[in-house]
């Protein structure tokens, strides 16, 4: 990645519309700035709960199993057990509440599953910027790094011609 574009993913990260900042001033703010944005703790509405807890439970096995027992129960009670039937064989009333029952749980469990997208969304994008700020900061140790030993190399060739001219005078 070249410095420019480091530069420029730096600034739009962190949000620094200064020119006059230099690269050493912009690293040190990219540290300080805390980029990480948690979606977990964030107020959701009496509404928003329900639907999340209605998407959660009608996802469950609790829910299957306790619904094919109550529908179980509908139709022996209505087969069965009573004389006069409230309900009788083509389960109408049956049909009409299963109908009711989607017709109220499939918005609500898409409500809960459109939030969730945009938790992730926000989670992924959050998380794109703290991978792009932790390669930024590790290129630019490797920068450094490189020039610490481009000058431990030329100090170290330095040393030895002085060590070998005092031989020589030797």
């Amino acid at each position: 990645m070249s410095r420019k574009l480091k530069t420029a993913l730096a600034r739009n990260i962190i949000k620094v519309t200064n020119e006059n900042i230099d690269d050493e001033e912009l690293i040190h703010a990219l540290l300080e700035e805390e980029i990480y944005v948690n979606t977990e703790n964030e107020a959701l509405s009496f509404g928003d709960r329900a639907a999340d807890f209605l998407a959660k439970f009608a996802g469950s096995w609790l829910f299957i199993i306790s619904f094919c027992v109550f529908l179980i129960g509908w139709i022996v009670t209505n087969l069965y057990f009573l004389s006069h039937p409230f309900d009788p064989y083509p389960f109408i009333l049956l049909n009409l509440i299963l109908s009711c029952l989607a017709s109220i749980q499939a918005p609500l469990i898409m409500m809960s599953q459109n939030r969730q997208e945009e938790k992730d969304r926000r989670r992924a994008e959050s998380d794109y910027k703290v991978s792009l700020k932790t390669e930024i900061i590790i290129e630019d140790i490797h920068y450094k790094l490189d020039r610490i030993l481009a000058q431990q190399t030329a100090i170290l060739s330095n040393t030895e011609n002085s060590v070998t001219e005092v031989e020589k005078e030797n």
